[in-house]
């Protein structure tokens, strides 16, 4: 586990306990909040657990269901954290979805794409890897267009309570190696369970730390 400044944590505990919005659903580029705070974006297959995630980050049961109401699957969904507003947080549509129509697949690529190649804001991706699994090819597709479009991304493992200890320090281990091969990639990881709470605070850690850049 990364190890952060014990400020560094109880700052970031501070900041999620104070208050967290759903902003907007952005279906395209042109419904973008203004580019006036950081943003960090979360990514990951459509059953990683990101909206679990994301609840046990801000500390709230519901948050990230806002953005999951039908039709709102395939857009890009900003939190506004702080008030004053501080930072967003941006929810990324799921991909992996093998039985997606070739349409659905192709407008998830051009909005992702061009969300990361444009948006001056956005510093870091934190890209979801379910720690039953590591890393997928699927997941080099995101990580891939991420190191093609020079934005910076830091690995969460997921779900770490789903597998036995050794399972887990041993998926985690072979993530950091392939991450430490890939120019935009953070060399360290994070292991994270949304039901038990671990790895949540060093989560918040790293959240502030991006935006801090």
């Amino acid at each position: 586990m990364t190890e952060f400044d014990p400020e560094l944590i109880e700052g970031a505990r501070k900041t999620f306990a104070g208050p967290v919005a759903f902003l907007k659903s952005a279906p395209a580029l042109n419904f973008l909040p203004d580019a006036t705070v950081p943003e960090v974006a979360f990514a990951g297959r459509s059953n990683v657990g990101k909206s679990s995630l994301l609840n046990a980050l801000t500390g709230r049961n519901a948050l990230a269901r806002t953005s999951n109401t039908p039709g709102r699957t395939q857009e890009l969904n900003f939190f506004d954290v702080g008030d004053p507003l501080r930072f967003r947080l941006v929810d990324m549509p799921g991909y992996g979805f093998a039985k997606a129509p070739k349409d659905v697949v192709r407008k998830w690529r051009f909005l992702v794409n061009d969300y990361l190649r444009g948006r001056d804001v956005l510093k870091r991706v934190l890209v979801l890897i379910d720690s039953r699994h590591g890393i997928k090819d699927v997941d080099r597709e995101i990580l891939d267009m991420l190191d093609a479009a020079a934005v910076s991304y830091r690995i969460v493992m997921t779900k770490g309570d789903k597998i036995k200890p050794a399972e887990l320090a041993d998926v985690t281990q072979r993530t950091i190696d392939e991450a430490r091969k890939r120019p935009a990639a953070h060399p360290d990881i994070l292991a994270t369970s949304s039901e038990k709470g671990d790895g949540i605070a060093e989560l918040r850690a790293a959240v502030i730390e991006a935006v801090s850049i």
